[in-house]
């Protein structure tokens, strides 16, 4: 529950669309600042303690559907830029201490009563007139003596008239706005209903809803203009509810599905695993910092979404799926690709470049913290991206260790050092990105005990290259692959020895040896066509 003057803190989340702060002990002015938000649609501020006058800059908000504002203690008129919002349908600012005329012009006049009601000073349609126009009134006819009796009856019978068709008018709206609530509610029941079918059909989905009041028709914040319209509903019927079908993905931090939108555009859904610890607002300040994060070589967050418990976060799809399953999870299909030697030097380049943008160009600065191979996804291209960089926590620029209580990152991929101190830091994340090398040279998986026994394969490889056996390290399949002269075969075999020497720099026992992303990146590129070490000249 929120309290005390903490409305202005919302203000800073420019797209989003539905913010609802209703029933907590929020104080104080409503900040001008708010008028800033313009992708607003729902407004929700009934029972608080806000208090002193409603700002103008609301006005600005055209895309406003729903403003509550009831039960708070509201003073001064109504704003006449209220006039402005055009998308107005619902508004409520009863028991309230507003005075003043309702502005006539717009939406407002044409709403309930029972909208204002409680605010003594209210007045003007669709509330009695106000008592400055009847005296107006009266004191003109007051001068014409020649029409002081006829004038009143004339008077009393325009008023009726004119009170019968107000009469009528709001009768109209009251049912228009019940039979658009009625709409509403039904189509909420209605998805409620799909996602309890689909969870029947589908027992292996971890979906789950409590409360059939949860509003399924919510916007999903973006940071995409063409997913401006997404909404939560439409997450669960592009994922099928959920189902074990839509499945593609899971993982510590949670599971993905694949949804496939109606304009056959696909998406990555991450269903996050339940954080209790985390708040409403710690998680959207995160994910508004996190979606404004973008480099060629990170998964790029297209947005999220809140509903209840749940947190799902929307996210570009990726064709060729993880660097993981490319390498180890096709053994036995037919159609299995196998990667050449200059797909792996461009996956390797593009995953140190993704890396090194968050540990040198991010402020402030990014500690992945589970860097691996299914954590290294292809896109159409073949470009390396790094995803789950947004699960990480984000390192103060004046820290550069960040603790934790409990063991971070996946086994194989762990940093030594890890064991003793507890500690994550771009280092850690260097040794990581390092075994992930060694997957690229050599075929095998971190940890494999046919393979390796009690060790693992960065001990595996530092074993054999000791007894000078570096060919033995090399994944058979890469010279299967390998097409050309001898000569052009020995060149690739030498390339892949410097590779060697640079991967096993990175997995160095000792942090301080390790190199940092920006050494990685620079050493990677020599291994580049063109390069000082190359042999042919291309971008």
């Amino acid at each position: 529950m929120y309290s005390g003057a903490v409305l202005s803190l919302f203000t800073q989340y420019q797209t989003l669309e539905y913010l609802d702060l209703s029933y907590n002990q929020l104080r104080g002015k409503i900040p001008d600042e708010i008028g800033e938000m313009v992708a607003l649609q729902v407004l929700e501020l009934a029972h608080n303690q806000l208090s002193g006058e409603i700002p103008s800059s609301l006005g600005q908000l055209r895309n406003l559907g729903v403003f509550d504002a009831s039960h708070n203690r509201l003073q001064g008129q109504i704003p006449e830029s209220f006039s402005n919002l055009s998308f107005l349908v619902q508004i409520d600012l009863s028991y309230n201490e507003l005075t003043g005329p309702i502005p006539q012009r717009g939406q407002l006049s044409t709403l309930p009563a029972t909208q204002y009601a409680n605010n003594p000073g209210l007045c003007g349609v669709p509330l009695p007139e106000c008592r400055n126009g009847n005296n107006q009134a009266a004191t003109s006819s007051d001068l014409d003596g020649g029409k002081r009796r006829r004038k009143p009856a004339a008077v009393s019978w325009a008023n009726s008239i004119v009170l019968g068709i107000l009469i009528s008018i709001a009768s109209i709206c009251i049912l228009i706005v019940w039979a658009i609530a009625m709409r509403a509610r039904r189509r909420e029941a209605e998805e409620v209903k799909m996602l309890n079918r689909l969870q029947a059909v589908h027992a292996a989905t971890t979906w789950k809803i409590e409360k059939e009041k949860e509003p399924l028709s919510i916007n999903v914040a973006t940071f995409q203009r063409q997913l401006r319209k997404l909404k939560f509903s439409t997450l669960i019927e592009a994922t099928n509810g959920f189902s074990a079908a839509s499945l593609i993905g899971c993982g510590g931090f949670g599971e993905v599905f694949k949804a496939t939108l109606k304009d056959g555009s696909s998406v990555a859904i991450k269903k996050l695993i339940r954080l209790s610890c985390q708040g409403d607002r710690e998680f959207m300040a995160e994910m508004e910092t996190l979606g404004k994060i973008k480099h060629r070589n990170l998964v790029p967050l297209l947005g999220y979404c809140m509903i209840g418990e749940e947190r799902l976060l929307v996210y570009e799809f990726m064709e060729y799926g993880s660097l993981e399953e490319m390498l180890h999870g096709r053994a036995k299909a037919r159609d299995r690709r196998i990667l050449t030697w200059e797909e792996r030097k461009k996956i390797a380049r593009g995953a140190a470049k993704g890396l090194c943008f968050l540990h040198h160009n991010c402020i402030p600065h990014i500690i992945h913290r589970d860097m691996k191979s299914s954590n290294v996804l292809l896109d159409h291209e073949m470009e390396a991206r790094v995803s789950d960089f947004g699960m990480a926590r984000l390192i103060s620029a004046l820290d550069t260790h960040l603790s934790v209580s409990t063991l971070a990152g996946t086994p194989g991929y762990v940093p030594p050092e890890y064991y003793q101190s507890f500690r994550c830091t771009v280092r850690g994340d260097v040794y990581s990105f390092g075994v992930v090398l060694l997957e690229l040279l050599t075929g095998k998986r971190p940890t494999d005990k046919e393979d390796f026994g009690d060790t693992n394969l960065v001990g595996w490889v530092k074993m054999k290259v000791r007894e000078q056996k570096h060919m033995e390290v090399i994944d058979p399949e890469i010279l299967l692959v390998t097409k050309g002269t001898d000569e052009a075969e020995a060149e690739e075999v030498k390339e892949m020895m410097r590779y060697l020497e640079i991967t096993l720099q990175c997995v160095d026992d000792f942090p301080s040896k390790r190199p940092s992303m920006l050494q990685v990146v620079a050493m990677l590129r020599e291994l580049m066509p063109g390069s000082a070490n190359g042999s042919s000249n291309s971008a």
